[in-house]
């Protein structure tokens, strides 16, 4: 199975939003079906088969996210991201002020959902395929 460590080792070569596909096929091939990311303080928990899951601890300040989603404009900022225009750590911020509470990856499908405080599905895309 996968460790924090290896994880740790594969979140360092993401530079911007564009290495994101790199990332995601790495994670898959360590074993990780699934990964929620938590905006509010930006742990992330990681699942396997067979019920294994690892949790890494919060990796900045409380974050609040706002109680009302803004999709169109989480939605501008998350394609300024992809384009590598703007870091990790102000994607999270973007993402808290237009009320994304966190966002699922699953590996097998090859989706990212994005959802806010309520569970709503704010977004579903497809994670593009590494190039």
């Amino acid at each position: 199975m996968f460790t924090i460590q290896q994880i740790n080792e594969a979140n360092a070569r993401v530079k911007t939003g564009a290495d994101f596909p790199r990332l995601a096929q790495e994670l898959f091939e360590m074993g990780v079906l699934t990964n929620d990311v938590y905006v509010n303080d930006g742990h992330a928990e990681f699942f396997g088969k067979d019920g294994f899951a690892v949790k890494t601890p919060a990796t900045h300040p409380i974050l609040t996210v706002a109680d009302e989603s803004q999709a169109e404009k989480f939605q501008h900022y998350l394609k300024i991201h992809q384009q590598g225009q703007t870091d990790y750590p102000t994607f999270l911020e973007h993402s808290a002020e237009t009320g994304i509470e966190k966002w699922t990856l699953d590996f097998t499908a090859k989706t990212c959902t994005y959802l806010d405080k309520k569970g709503h599905k704010i977004l579903v895309e497809k994670i593009p395929e590494v190039k």
